[in-house]
């Protein structure tokens, strides 16, 4: 095995490495090297490869561990001793894409450092001058490091910044600093605006869907959804409410001088080279305005279909509605199940050049390239309906409504189907025999339901276990009632969450979310049903008889298949 000490070995390319562990042709490494000249000048080869998608940051991991004999490290499962932290500062660690995480067991001189870059010679003599050691590198993914270094940094240089802009405040106090110069001035400072890009960074390295900035008494409170759990992740002294929601309003596009009135608006963020959407509510309460962000990154609504986490045989029926050339897909459930990403995931599958895709969307969420996206704008009195009828007249052959909110925009839905469309939409229901009679409720005829809908599926999202820090048990009587094993003849053996110390969830026991799906083609059968105006019960109980699988389950098999827990399928499920 090569030396991994400072001052041994020649310098090698990352190209050629790559090239030699056949990890890259030569027509990509001449490409890559092209654009770093050109359109991406300043970007490492290495980022510029994943970029362009020749390769990804796991395999360029293997292709100089190949080459180079190095070790590899997770730093997401290590726990980095704080002496070690305290060697080198932030700055240094994120200009150099390393993190030093412990010293050789052999010698205590040298110090163990995960690199994306083991070919660095700068950074590897740089880190040793400034620790006073000798460097062993490991080797690791440039996400996994800008991962690390926000999660032991992030929160201190978010209070760094928040503790400068209160100081700044204090020096100012001296003069008028009520005046409208000096508060617009406060807004333009850097220590406020790096608060709020810490706050959206950390965001994205925890996997946070939403983030919600909340005033109170005393203090300014900021909690993160991981997982679709609310989290505290930060507190902040309350003085420094005002300028934070300036800021957000600014790169948000609302009206900073409005504060009495709930606003919306929109932001984009650019975190390890990733361009995320950013959606903002402001609401006003007693203490000031509540914010929340809701996070997307741009290319995870639009996936291929079998990421959505379909089992074999729903997918096959998930492909059999989308056959359908005309008719309605509805696809419901409730806010956070889910439902943007299956709808743009059944819109990209559906997206050819031999069609027409026109979307009514409040907001967009997503670029969908090759589609014609309208934004719904109540002001202006471009509503869900009225864009409906304007879009019938464009030729359209599939359109995606964002929600049917209203009987008006139902009714066209389901005559824009029955004359050779396919609509694509969501509803809030909870199942999918009651989204039927929703529709039926809304005022639509129930012939007219029968003829047009082709297909629902009711989706929740359940959390994965995490696989570091779960444990087995064996099932008792609720959990086998609930599973529906009630006549199981031996011991059941299901797993559970642990909620301790585990760096890999952060003490949650759960790791990530699966999709969970109640899928009802309509079959003849069904149709006869929904025209004399069955029941959602009765709906339910024809569609189980002819292979349908209920949320829970779905989720039960979850469950039995050591995924998810009990706990997740009584939260997402609602039998009796």
């Amino acid at each position: 095995m090569l030396d991994r000490r400072v001052g041994y070995g020649r310098k090698r390319r990352l190209g050629d490495l790559l090239l030699e562990s056949g990890t890259i042709t030569e027509e990509q490494l001449e490409a890559a090297l092209k654009a770093q000249k050109t359109e991406k000048q300043g970007m490492k080869l290495g980022a510029v490869l994943v970029e362009m998608d020749f390769v990804t940051e796991q395999q360029i991991l293997e292709g100089l561990q190949k080459q180079l004999g190095y070790e590899t490290v997770t730093l997401a499962k290590v726990r980095i001793p704080e002496d070690v932290l305290r060697l080198a500062d932030e700055s240094i660690l994120r200009k150099y894409s390393l993190l030093p995480f412990g010293y050789s067991e052999k010698n205590p001189n040298v110090l163990k450092v995960a690199m994306s870059d083991p070919l660095d010679i700068r950074a590897i003599d740089d880190i040793s001058i400034i620790t006073g050691c000798q460097i062993e590198v490991y080797l690791t993914t440039p996400r996994d490091v800008t991962s690390a270094i926000a999660r032991y940094y992030g929160n201190a240089e978010a209070k760094k910044a928040a503790e400068q802009f209160t100081k700044e405040r204090e020096e100012r106090s001296g003069s008028d600093r009520n005046s409208q110069e000096e508060d617009d001035e406060a807004l333009k400072e850097a220590p406020i605006v790096k608060l709020v890009n810490q706050i959206i960074e950390s965001a994205v390295h925890k996997r946070a869907s939403d983030v919600h900035i909340e005033p109170m008494d005393d203090k300014l409170r900021i909690r993160f959804r991981v997982d679709g759990v609310l989290q505290e992740e930060m507190v902040h002294a309350a003085s420094l409410h005002a300028a934070m929601i300036a800021r957000i309003k600014i790169i948000s596009g609302m009206d900073i001088s409005e504060k009495r009135k709930p606003q919306d608006g929109r932001a984009t963020a650019i975190v390890d080279r990733q361009e995320y959407d950013i959606r903002v509510s402001l609401l006003p309460t007693v203490y000031g305005e509540k914010c929340v962000m809701r996070m997307t990154q741009k290319k995870a609504l639009t996936r291929d279909k079998r990421e959505l986490g379909f089992p074999p045989s729903e997918l096959s029926k998930f492909e059999k509605i989308l056959s359908h050339p005309n008719g309605i897909i509805l696809v419901t459930g409730p806010t956070g199940s889910g439902k943007s990403t299956t709808l743009y995931t059944a819109l990209s599958e559906l997206n050819t050049e031999g069609v027409n895709i026109i979307t009514v969307e409040d907001p967009v969420e997503a670029d969908v390239p090759g589609t014609n996206q309208v934004q719904v704008n109540e002001k202006a009195g471009l509503t869900f309906a009225s864009a409906l009828r304007s879009i019938l007249r464009q030729d359209p052959d599939i359109i995606m409504i964002g929600e049917i909110r209203d009987q008006e925009t139902a009714e066209i839905a389901v005559k824009a189907s029955i004359t050779g469309h396919l609509v694509v939409s969501t509803l809030h229901t909870n199942s999918s025999a009651s989204t039927i009679t929703r529709l039926a409720d809304m005022g639509v005829e129930n012939y007219m339901i029968a003829d047009s809908v082709v297909g629902v599926i009711a989706q929740r999202l359940v959390r994965r276990l995490c696989p570091d820090c779960c444990s087995e048990k064996i099932a008792d009587e609720i959990d086998l009632e609930v599973l529906g094993k009630k006549d199981a003849t031996g011991p059941v053996k299901i797993r559970q969450a642990n909620r301790r110390d585990c760096l890999t969830c952060g003490g949650s026991g759960y790791r990530g979310r699966i999709g969970v799906y109640e899928i009802m083609p309509i079959t003849n059968t069904l149709k006869v049903a929904i025209s004399r105006g069955a029941s959602a019960d009765e709906i339910e109980k024809i569609a189980l008889s002819e292979g349908m699988k209920t949320l829970r389950m779905g989720a039960s098999e979850y469950v039995l298949q050591g995924i998810t827990t009990v706990e997740e399928v009584k939260r997402i499920t609602y039998e009796d």
